[in-house]
């Protein structure tokens, strides 16, 4: 057990090396210049610009001192929002972009074990039907378009939600959702496939001819083989929660890293997009690294060497 983490660890630690050398460089090969996306400088001051954050070094030399700070845990000034660190934006906004996340894992997962366990233990009838095709449409209504759905219908229409804004409780329910929709079609599909898959199992048949409910036949018996395969999308969920999270948030004005990140892409902010690459890809790495040690959990016969 030892030896397994020590060796994901040095995994972890590599992947995170390598995306971050990879970002770094693909980001100097766009075209542009930093300095004259949105407002038109003089020459002069683009150079003394240049010159001050080091654009005008090798960009071997750019790459081997943006490393040495990130040891330091140094991510940079912003070039968009002068005066202000990366930590310090990572630090204040990343909040939002957490509590908006993590509502919509916290809908998507239940929400979506449920109807996929639904959904196969009324296989061929009308229920089993609906929830298919709900999570058909899930899946294929991509979220910025649902996000906009719901701001026309709710917000313009009918009036009831607020269309932008993230203050309080009624703000957060049309993001929430379409963050979440998703996830929760995804689950659905992904987990009545496995409940099919374990009901013709012998255990089953043999618990249900013992005189078990189906409904303790499910909790007791089939819901924890299910569950692990589904378990195993739990980084990409949180990996694809956080990214649409990125569009939503630009859509619905939430003050969140989404909303800065888009705005650092579009400015070529080199250390705004690189800090919030970093940021996430730790996180998303070490979701994976504690979903595979979860495992043991949820499935004893499964056993870490």
């Amino acid at each position: 057990m030892r030896q397994y983490i020590i060796k994901r660890i040095f995994i972890s630690l590599l992947t995170l090396f390598i995306l971050i050398t990879i970002c770094f460089f693909l980001l100097r090969t766009l075209p542009g210049n930093p300095f004259q996306t949105e407002t038109v400088l003089d020459a002069q001051t683009v150079e003394r610009l240049t010159r001050y954050y080091g654009l005008d070094r090798p960009l071997i030399e750019q790459y081997l001192s943006f490393m040495g700070n990130l040891l330091r845990g140094d991510l940079g000034y912003s070039f968009r929002f002068p005066g202000r660190t990366v930590n310090s934006i990572i630090q204040r906004n990343f909040p939002v972009s957490a509590s908006l996340g993590l509502r919509a894992l916290a809908i998507s997962y239940p929400v979506g074990i449920f109807l996929g366990c639904l959904a196969a233990k009324k296989r061929g009838k009308a229920l089993d039907f609906a929830c298919v095709f709900a999570a058909i449409i899930g899946i294929s209504i991509p979220s910025f378009v649902l996000a906009a759905m719901l701001q026309w219908v709710f917000g313009v229409r009918l009036g009831i939600l607020p269309v932008a804004g993230w203050r309080t409780f009624s703000h957060t329910i049309m993001p929430v959702f379409a963050v979440a929709l998703a996830g929760i079609a995804g689950t659905t599909r992904s987990m009545r496939a496995n409940v099919l898959e374990v009901i013709s199992q012998d255990y089953s048949t043999t618990a249900k001819a013992k005189g078990l409910s189906e409904p303790a036949i499910l909790l007791k018996h089939q819901l924890r083989n299910a569950i692990a395969p589904v378990i195993t999308g739990l980084g990409v969920q949180i990996a694809s929660v956080f990214l649409g999270s990125m569009v939503i948030e630009q859509i619905f004005v939430i003050p969140g890293l989404g909303l800065y990140y888009t705005q650092a892409i579009r400015a070529l902010d080199y250390t705004m997009v690189m800090g919030i690459t970093i940021f996430y890809g730790a996180i998303l790495i070490t979701m994976n690294f504690f979903i595979d040690l979860l495992y043991v959990l949820i499935d004893p016969r499964i056993t870490i060497q």
